[in-house]
């Protein structure tokens, strides 16, 4: 049986919060095994909750993705709420005001395993500011939903952003409280952590073999399906193209209006031959985003099918479908424009994957050399598992796709 921290905290270990002041740092996916949300739980039993931070997509996930959360009371509670996803990148941060009553603080979010997803971002952040004012973090640890697996690069220095805030791989395999381990020894996050472990949790386990139940840890993260496909179908936020927000079937789908998509198929086929990649198919589409990127027009592409989630490497995924789109589709294909994650002078690909090296590649016209990619990658994955291991809590280890 696994067990989260938030359960073990109210089992087990309730002298954490007993007498004090209490921040919580949380989202929807706080919750127990009832499906009790963490503030509704520690409020019903008398714990003094005198703040909560929420972060992208705010403390009940009412919020879009890049939409400004702009909370102040729990809606449920009262509870005041500072928002750590504003108008612009200073509101990422928490001011060390914020801190003042506080005598500990709760963090309590399901992350999904990649680099991309900004809630370890906030993480490291709270982390910061926390230290900054000697309050002590207890991250409730929950497990990394797509296991222990390396993918990927590290973001190289000039590309860092809310998308790419720290030096980890791209899928790194770690659960929240070790990403706060590996934030204190491994990036100069100076703050008293304890992580109250999941009991009962291997690092090769999926979401779907651990029992608990699945709540989407954003609005358009529905399922676990669409966690696997993530680390590297996120990558068509960076282009015109929409990524299947405003559908059922979001980072599954990608496309534009007027793609063809049998052409587009073929490209995603060649480009997968070229670079070993395996356990994905993929299915002529048309869709019609209800928001977002060519909302109420009628795209047509493909639709991603995970056939072995074992064997596929989710980040050479994005990297062969970015190709496939640039290349069939020229004329129709473009690179996001428009400021992202509130960075506006370096290009969004670039920022997700780390550095521009990918984009020079595809732009110089000649084919992507996916075995030149995956040697660095190799390089710079070896220095991060080596840091990894000195913080790692739970049985397994981190592997990495042949």
């Amino acid at each position: 049986m696994v067990r989260t921290g938030l359960q073990r905290l109210l089992d087990d270990r309730m002298d954490l919060v007993a007498g004090k002041r209490v921040a919580i740092c949380c989202n929807h996916t706080a919750i127990t095994a009832d499906f009790v949300h963490i503030v509704d739980a520690l409020d019903a039993q008398g714990v003094s909750l005198v703040r909560l931070f929420g972060p992208e997509h705010g403390v009940r996930a009412t919020a879009q993705d890049m939409e400004e959360v702009d909370e102040t009371r729990d809606p449920v509670t009262g509870v005041p709420t500072v928002s750590l996803y504003g108008d612009d990148e200073a509101s990422l941060h928490p001011l060390p005001d914020h801190f003042a009553d506080v005598d500990v603080v709760l963090f309590d979010i399901q992350d999904i395993g990649a680099r991309y997803y900004t809630y370890q971002a906030t993480l490291g952040f709270v982390m910061r500011v926390a230290g900054q004012c000697g309050v002590p973090v207890v991250v409730l640890d929950r497990p990394n939903p797509i296991a222990g697996l390396l993918e990927g690069n590290l973001v190289h220095s000039g590309f860092e952003s809310f998308v790419g805030a720290f030096p980890i791989a791209v899928r790194h395999g770690l659960t929240m409280g070790e990403l706060g381990r590996y934030f204190k020894a491994h990036c100069g996050v100076d703050c008293e952590l304890e992580v109250l472990e999941v009991e009962g949790w291997h690092r090769s386990q999926w979401f779907d073999e651990t029992g608990l139940p699945w709540v989407y840890p954003s609005p358009n993260m529905p399922t676990l399906d669409t966690a696997t496909i993530y680390p590297g179908m996120c990558l068509f936020e960076a282009t015109t193209w929409s990524e299947g927000r405003g559908t059922t079937r979001p980072f599954h789908l990608f496309g534009a209006p007027g793609v063809d998509p049998q052409r587009l198929v073929k490209a995603c086929v060649e480009e997968s031959e070229r670079a070993g990649l395996q356990g994905v198919a993929y299915r002529p589409a048309a869709f019609n985003p209800g928001f977002q990127k060519h909302a109420g027009g009628a795209c047509t592409g493909v639709e991603v099918h995970v056939t072995d989630r074992s064997v596929l490497d989710a980040f050479l995924l994005g990297l062969v479908t970015v190709t496939a789109a640039y290349r069939s589709h020229r004329a129709l294909f473009g690179w996001r424009s428009e400021p992202y994650e509130f960075i506006e002078d370096v290009a969004a690909i670039d920022l997700l994957t780390g550095s521009s090296r990918f984009r020079e590649m595809l732009e110089s016209g000649a084919e992507v050399d996916y075995s030149a990619l995956k040697r660095s990658w190799d390089a710079e994955l070896s220095v991060f598992e080596q840091r990894a291991r000195r913080i790692m809590i739970y049985e397994g280890a981190l592997e990495r796709r042949e």
